[in-house]
């Protein structure tokens, strides 16, 4: 379940960049595609990566 956390966390963020309510993690789990998941994840993989350098 971390990795689907890392994803919302960046869904949340991009919501918040674009001024927009995100819907709650059990919705975002719900009903987002396993490709959409998969992306959020690997994004937020890589995201972290760079941070930690």
């Amino acid at each position: 379940m971390t990795t689907y956390q890392e994803g919302y966390e960046y869904y949340v963020s991009k919501c918040e960049q674009f001024g927009l309510e995100p819907i709650n993690f059990a919705n975002f789990i719900e009903h987002l595609s396993q490709e959409q998941l998969d992306q959020f994840n690997e994004h937020a993989k890589k995201t972290k990566e760079q941070a930690n350098g």
